[in-house]
């Protein structure tokens, strides 16, 4: 359709110079085609006439009435996550976080209540106890190894049970199907925060959640430029509840930024794949070094659902957090200062490999983490292996000499 904003020929000829510095003419797009999808930068979407103005919100949850919910380029990144899903619909939002909350705000009305595990990221655990119980909203934290148990918690309050597989920091790996299983026999929602693994290891929605939530920031956007969460669907219902919970809330994506996302995910699976198998080989020779007590990594037989891991996973990402014995945790911060090429940060998935020093102590309630200050969690990026391992050396060698 033509721009109708545009003037013809002749109109063009009686203009005065300062209209046609804003009424333009479009060049023609025959002839043109191109690999990369356009960015469509809008507040302001115009309408052909009045009565299309009147109705533009009478087409639907993905259809166009203002930039702030959606453009073309918004769309195209939504449906290819979709499509990664294996889901009908997608919506992305500002960041991981903001899916995660969008799905409790849209589906939890006061008196109801919510199940969290109790290795949920720890910014949800705000939400819920700040937040959620504000408007009368109630969040019981469950052991995440709880399995098909969970039944025991599902009580008439509960609308919707969080999982978040493997579990921030200490990844337990969760039995989802044995959770879907109990939910769906009460009726109850799942929604399940699948960061770690990206649809490409994990599909939760072929297992039966409700909800599939990534935090598009890391493996999917893949370079650390930026922030930006989805939540995909199979039911129309649910897409259209969340997507008016989404205009009601303001959320709204830029354009540029679904461009940097669509970038990332055309290289994810050769990143995730190289980062994998490069956390794979780093994660069981750190298992063998001085002054490590545990490597928690579900690919590793003891760590926590390693066999819910091999059964439901297509592989592992290059996330994983080591346990340092806790007698060398005082020089910790003196021994990350030896690193050369681990950035020290938070988040995950980029080119960079990063550690972060966790303290989990204060976000645990039902499974008590007892280790002190001695967790470091990586995210290995796609530097050689070889330097990687150098540069752990220089933190092991760093974790000795003071003690």
């Amino acid at each position: 359709m033509a721009d109708p904003t545009e003037p013809s020929a002749n109109q063009a000829a009686s203009l005065a110079d300062q209209t046609l510095c804003i009424a333009r003419s479009m060049a023609p797009a025959d002839g043109f085609a191109s690999l990369t999808v356009p960015i469509h930068r809008a507040s302001t979407i115009v309408f052909p006439d009045a009565e299309a103005y009147l109705n533009r919100n009478n087409h639907g949850p993905d259809s166009y009435s203002y930039g702030l919910h959606g453009t073309p380029t918004n769309r195209t990144l939504e449906a290819q996550i979709a499509a990664l899903e294996g889901g009908a619909h997608a919506l992305v939002v500002p960041s991981g976080l903001s899916a995660i909350t969008l799905v409790l705000a849209a589906f939890l009305k006061p008196g109801e209540s919510v199940l969290v595990p109790d290795t949920v990221y720890p910014p949800v655990r705000s939400f819920c106890d700040q937040y959620l119980t504000s408007v009368g909203i109630t969040t019981t934290y469950y052991d995440p190894l709880l399995g098909a148990s969970i039944a025991e918690l599902i009580d008439a309050s509960v609308r919707l049970i969080l999982v978040e597989s493997p579990g921030s920091t200490t990844m337990e790996v969760q039995d989802v199907p044995a959770i879907v299983a109990a939910a769906k026999a009460r009726g109850v929602l799942v929604a399940c925060d699948n960061a770690w693994a990206t649809p490409l290891l994990f599909k939760p929605l072929a297992h039966g959640a409700d909800f599939a939530i990534e935090a598009v920031s890391k493996y999917m956007g893949g370079h650390s430029d930026l922030l930006m969460g989805s939540v995909a669907v199979t039911d129309f219902t649910l897409f259209t509840r969340l997507k008016d919970a989404f205009k009601l809330w303001g959320l709204g994506v830029s354009p540029d930024d679904c461009s940097l996302a669509l970038r990332g995910l055309e290289t994810l699976a050769v990143r995730l794949e190289r980062s994998g198998a490069a956390a794979n080989d780093l994660a069981h020779w750190l298992q063998d070094q001085t002054g490590i007590e545990r490597v928690l990594y579900p690919p590793l037989l003891d760590s926590p659902g390693h066999a819910e891991w091999r059964r439901d996973f297509h592989g592992a990402s290059g996330v994983f957090t080591v346990v340092i014995e806790q007698r060398y945790a005082p020089v910790i911060p003196t021994a990350l200062s030896r690193l050369r090429l681990f950035a020290i940060g938070a988040s995950w998935g980029g080119t960079r490999s990063i550690v972060a020093p966790m303290d989990i102590a204060s976000a645990r309630t039902v499974r008590p983490w007892n280790g002190g200050l001695s967790l470091l969690r990586f995210s290995i990026g796609l530097e050689c292996i070889d330097d990687l391992k150098a540069d752990l050396k220089r933190l092991l060698i760093g974790l000795s000499a003071k003690t």
